[in-house]
């Protein structure tokens, strides 16, 4: 599976925002970068599905333009007006050629959930493998209001027990996407969330 961050090139804050391609053209987020659509438009103009990790503003800054863009059905967990298809923990679906699980994984937000593959986690915030405060392993801040660092370790927790051994990409949320094994990163992830190592001045 063809997977490209078409965020990759921007000059403000954004999160990551993948587009998968295959039988399933998906966007896995939107980012916040003015100009995604075009980005998108260079690798594509068929988009079936936008998946929200969350709806922090900067993964869906640039729905909107998305949404107006492609014929495209949206999947969330949490309320959106423009929602099509509603996420819950458990669910089957496809993600460009990959068929992904849901988990819920809140904690950093109340809404946020991961998709995990045979071969391919998407793991929005709630680990990432580099972010400028842990390197090759690292999880999603909890230092805002509605947050929880006790949630979000239960559930990298849970992530980690849905993960099969056969993941070796990881695209997560910020930072650099990931080849290799991803179980290790994650728990790594989970091991620094456990002992309470501050991410950022919490």
């Amino acid at each position: 599976m063809e997977v490209t961050n078409v965020t990759a090139d921007a000059e403000g804050f954004t999160c990551n925002a993948y587009l998968a391609l295959g039988e399933e053209p998906t966007l896995v987020d939107a980012g916040a970068m003015p100009g995604v659509v075009g980005a998108i438009r260079e690798h594509t103009d068929d988009l079936s599905r936008v998946i929200l990790t969350h709806q922090h503003g900067d993964h869906v800054g640039e729905l909107d333009a998305v949404l107006s863009a492609f014929d495209a059905d949206l999947y969330a967990h949490g309320d959106h007006p423009d929602r099509t298809d509603t996420l819950q923990d458990g669910d089957e679906l496809t993600v460009g050629s990959e068929s992904v699980e849901v988990v819920y994984t809140p904690g950093h937000a109340g809404d946020h959930i991961s998709l995990v593959g045979d071969r391919s986690l998407f793991s929005g915030d709630v680990v990432v493998y580099n972010d400028g405060a842990f390197d090759n392993g690292s999880f999603g801040r909890t230092d805002y209001p509605g947050q929880s660092r006790e949630r979000l370790i239960e559930s990298i927790g849970e992530l980690l027990d849905r993960l099969p051994g056969t993941v070796d990409r990881m695209y997560a949320g910020h930072g650099d996407s990931y080849t290799g094994d991803v179980r290790a990163v994650v728990k790594r992830a989970l091991g620094r969330a456990e002992r309470r190592e501050p991410k950022y001045d919490e």
